[in-house]
């Protein structure tokens, strides 16, 4: 699931809990959405300890687009690095034909 997708899952779900709606728990509300990211975002996320969630959501998108284009590009280079080449034996044997 996406962070975009996620972050209105979740804020359309918290809209029940009028703990998550208060200025107070910005703080909680933070940590718990933090709590539902995917492990790789939220280990990049965790260091930086944003406790303002428009801000975090924005970081956590950021980071997921920038990942996904490094993805990207990583698996072009691989792409072409072995597409054409010919990965067979690099002899002959005689006795097949």
């Amino acid at each position: 699931m996406s962070v975009g997708s996620y972050s209105d899952k979740f804020e359309a779900s918290i809209r029940l809990c009028p703990h998550y709606n208060s200025t107070e728990a910005e703080v909680s509300k933070c940590m718990k959405f933090e709590d539902g990211l995917r492990p790789e975002i939220k280990q990049f996320i965790a260091y930086h300890q944003i406790r303002e969630f428009p801000k975090l959501v924005d970081a956590c998108r950021i980071y997921e687009e920038s990942s996904q284009a490094r993805s990207n590009h990583y698996k072009a280079i691989h792409e072409k690095k072995h597409s054409g080449s010919n990965r067979g034996k690099p002899y002959d044997r005689k006795d097949q034909k």
